[in-house]
């Protein structure tokens, strides 16, 4: 699993981000998505930010990007807590 949460200023580069990056994952919250997918589709993901995205940032943008094992433990509350059903993308 990976999560990838920003924090991009410009709403139209925000936008455009999120349109992008949605195709790939759920959203937890306004700015963090979660991710089930490959190596591939993550290594498409990151040469789209730098090939892309990167050039446009401000000083103040950020994105991160955690890679998660199948080992970790993750404890949901509220509305995530019924989110545990595995994501699959077709």
């Amino acid at each position: 699993m990976v999560i990838i949460s920003y924090d991009i200023k410009d709403d139209k580069l925000r936008t455009k981000f999120n349109k992008y990056i949605r195709k790939f994952g759920g959203r937890l919250q306004y700015s963090v998505y979660e991710i089930q997918n490959s190596d591939t589709a993550l290594d498409n993901i990151i040469l789209e930010i730098k090939g892309n995205f990167e050039k446009k940032f401000s000083e103040e943008d950020s994105i991160m990007i955690m890679k998660l094992s199948k080992y970790c433990d993750i404890t949901r509350f509220g509305y995530a807590k019924h989110d545990t059903d595995e994501l699959i993308i077709v």
